[in-house]
């Protein structure tokens, strides 16, 4: 597998003890050492069937763009794992191509870490943890939490898409006899319908919505995070970009009048990774063609940089 490392670059400091991440970063092989790999999904198929605005297959590009010139303050190796490309209208293909990297990584004993794409991306990066477990353990207990305005259960029956990924997930677990358990927090209900708010209340989802989302809920949210952690024994992250506001993150496919602040998803996120249950994250639709000034594409790759060991 050719892996492209023509978009890490940044400054070089001449003080010693100054790295950054483009200087760190190296193409995965075949038994390196465990670390952090970083994969490409460069899809916005399913944000094109959604009916939403495309660009998000560029995301990944524009992550490790930003991402390079970051100071480095990780423990562990940090690895580019290369790209899973959406050929055409082949998403179930990249679903697939992409559970095979993810699985690949984590039985290498890496922590993948997905960079979207579009939310398409979370059946895939599920799918890849999915397969990876099921070698060892019959029944598993994964929890999703995703960090987004939109639950992403929209009925696949009709068309799969970046809104459909938590239903298949959903139906992907009945058919195995597996517990469904999804946590999602950002919310918006001017985005989401009333069917919509309907089936996750029958999937036994925990909800909060973007307003109750604030500094001074955190050590409610914190709360009500430990009580869904405490009964799962792997945790999925899916970080949807645009559940921060359109001010913070205008790079997106569909741009949140409101939101939730960095200021609360990150202490979140750190509160998450803190568990030791964390094996997968992943960030969806960063969009390129519409960031401003790279705002959207910094602050995803701050969250990398949050979440990398």
């Amino acid at each position: 597998m050719s892996i492209d490392m023509s978009n890490w670059s940044g400054r070089i400091d001449p003080e010693t003890n100054s790295p950054r991440w483009h200087q760190r970063v190296q193409p995965l092989t075949e038994g390196a050492a465990p670390g952090t790999a970083l994969v490409g999904f460069c899809s916005d198929e399913g944000v094109r069937r959604n009916k939403g605005r495309t660009g998000a297959a560029g995301g990944p590009a524009a992550l490790r763009r930003a991402l390079g010139p970051l100071a480095w303050h990780q423990s562990a190796p940090a690895y580019d794992a290369g790209d899973v490309v959406c050929q055409g209208e082949d998403l179930d293909g990249a679903h697939r191509a992409l559970a095979e990297r993810v699985a690949h990584s984590l039985a290498a004993g890496h922590f993948p870490i997905v960079m979207g794409g579009g939310h398409e991306v979370a059946f895939g990066s599920w799918s890849g943890l999915a397969k990876h477990l099921e070698k060892t353990e019959q029944c598993p207990r994964i929890g999703i939490i995703n960090f987004d305005a939109h639950f992403d259960l929209r009925d696949p029956q009709f068309v799969v898409s970046s809104g459909t990924p938590f239903a298949q997930i959903a139906n992907a677990c009945e058919q195995r006899d597996w517990p469904f358990a999804y946590a999602c927090l950002g919310v918006s209900r001017a985005a989401n319908t009333q069917a919509l708010f309907a089936r996750a209340e029958r999937l036994g989802v925990l909800v909060r919505e973007d307003k109750a989302m604030t500094a001074a809920a955190l050590p409610a949210l914190i709360e009500a995070l430990n009580g869904f952690m405490a009964n799962c024994d792997h945790l999925y992250l899916t970080v949807d970009i645009d559940v921060f506001p359109a001010a913070q993150a205008p790079g997106v496919s569909a741009p949140a009048p409101r939101g939730v602040g960095l200021e609360v998803i990150e202490p979140l996120i750190e509160h998450i990774r803190a568990s030791g249950k964390l094996r997968l994250a992943d960030l969806a639709e960063l969009n390129p063609e519409y960031d401003v000034d790279g705002h959207t594409a910094r602050l995803a790759a701050r969250l990398i940089h949050t979440l990398a060991p």
